[in-house]
């Protein structure tokens, strides 16, 4: 847990320094007096501050984000004292309103620039390792959404909607039904191909909080054991690595889907495996645990599979990365439209800092990190767009308004504004943190 918390809490930092950073910058450029520098917010005192210049730099105590305090602008510390004043040359109310535009957009542009530059980074560094179609001999491991959904063990994907599925990639299906509205899926059942219709109620299905987790499909695999755990039933069995078990009791299990299904009526019972170890069958003894289990792991697909690499080049991999982040945000945007016309529903699509956190590993892994990193930075600057006063979007929202009419919107109206989308973005924090709690209790 602490290495999890660890990895969220160096993200979050590193990206709430970096989106300030992008006001902080331009606010400078343009000879605009910024006040604070702030990490997390400093609510009644603050864990460290120094003042540099005109600007007092801190760490916060109250982790829900951070700020940069510009001199002569409505925000969410609500100080409208200096608004009493006249305006001073090196205030926000004072500079053009392209200028002000400008500060305001930073914030969001470096969120986009940098989730872009992560993920092309990424792919230069990494490269894009996918499991081809064409490996998956055995066809796919089905779930029990996935079997209601008319899928079978042993089904090949072709295509879902009009998208060819020419790479392992289960998001692709969640993806193309719950936010391009895909109604098939094609699949190769029995060396002949078969269209699925998809019922329109797995769009709120594949997005539930409850159904996170289905992985829906998976490359159907032979049982091989790959390690047996020390002191289970599968080791007093005599079972070693590399054995293929053939068979329960004279029913075939030679895939991984067929062994769960049957294993899991024998529970508390002896069984015999019928086992293939160095070329021969063997007939094993074992008992079965109440959980209906043995006590070993089977292999990975990439044991039976041959995985594939796609190589960037620098040049080739910048601009791909900022396909994949756009894509991405597309992905979203597309959510939000679903979620306005109640095909998905908001809650099960909302999340705290509990969350977002299981988006990490528990052992700290760096190519992990950076891509969840590019992802959260995205969001941030998507949600930061939304025209709510009080986040970067409302600003931009009023700055327009000016720029369109040539009418500044009263400093007083500004002041109802933000009043108004703080109370709404603290309101929508709490009830995401909320629901993380209730999930948490609900688990217990």
């Amino acid at each position: 847990m602490g290495v999890i918390i660890a990895q969220f809490a160096l993200s979050l930092s590193l990206l709430i320094v970096l989106h300030e950073l992008g006001h902080f910058l331009p606010a400078k450029w343009f000879k605009t007096r910024v006040e604070k520098f702030y990490l997390f917010f400093d609510a009644g005192f603050s864990l460290f501050k120094k003042k540099i210049g005109e600007t007092e730099y801190g760490i916060g105590w109250l982790p829900l984000g951070g700020y940069v305090k510009i001199s002569g602008m409505v925000d969410e510390s609500l100080d409208t004292e200096v608004l009493k004043e006249e305006p001073k040359e090196w205030e926000f109310r004072s500079k053009p309103v392209w200028q002000r535009l400008i500060i305001m957009l930073g914030g969001v542009t470096v969120n986009f620039i940098l989730g872009f530059l992560i993920f092309g980074l990424m792919l230069w560094q990494y490269g894009s390792e996918y499991l081809p179609a064409s490996e998956l001999t055995y066809g796919l491991q089905v779930d029990s959404i996935g079997q209601e959904m008319g899928l079978q063990n042993g089904d090949k994907i072709r295509a879902v909607g009009t998208v060819p599925f020419e790479r392992y990639n289960p998001g692709l299906i969640r993806s193309e039904i719950a936010i391009n509205n895909a109604k098939t899926i094609t699949v190769e059942r029995d060396g002949s191909e078969k269209i699925l219709e998809i019922d329109p109620r797995f769009t709120q299905i594949l997005t539930s909080y409850e159904y996170q987790n289905a992985y829906l499909v998976a490359p159907r695999m032979p049982v091989e054991v790959m390690k047996v755990v020390k002191g289970s039933n599968a080791e007093e069995a005599g079972l070693q690595s590399d054995d293929k078990i053939l068979a329960i009791n004279s029913v075939e299990t030679r895939f991984f889907d067929q062994f769960l299904k049957e294993i899991r009526q024998h529970k508390g019972e002896e069984v015999n495996l019928t086992v293939e170890r160095s070329g021969q069958n063997l007939t094993v003894p074992a008992q079965v645990t109440q959980e209906g289990t043995l006590g070993f792991q089977n292999y990975g697909f990439d044991h039976f599979f041959n995985m594939a690499t796609e190589d960037y080049t620098l040049a080739r991999a910048l601009p791909a990365g900022v396909v994949k982040g756009w894509d991405f945000i597309v992905t979203q945007i597309k959510a939000f439209g679903q979620m306005f016309r109640g095909k998905i529903k908001a809650s099960d699509s909302l999340g705290g800092f509990g969350t977002i956190s299981k988006l990490f590993p528990d052992q700290w892994d760096w190519q992990t990190f950076w891509r969840n990193t590019a992802i959260l930075s995205l969001i941030l600057g998507f949600m930061n767009l939304l025209p709510i006063p009080a986040l970067d979007g409302g600003h931009v929202m009023f700055l327009l308004f000016e720029a369109v009419t040539g009418r500044k919107p009263s400093d007083k109206v500004l002041e109802i504004a933000t009043i108004i989308g703080f109370v709404l973005v603290i309101s929508l924090v709490l009830f995401a943190n909320g629901l993380d709690v209730w999930r948490w209790w609900k688990g217990q």
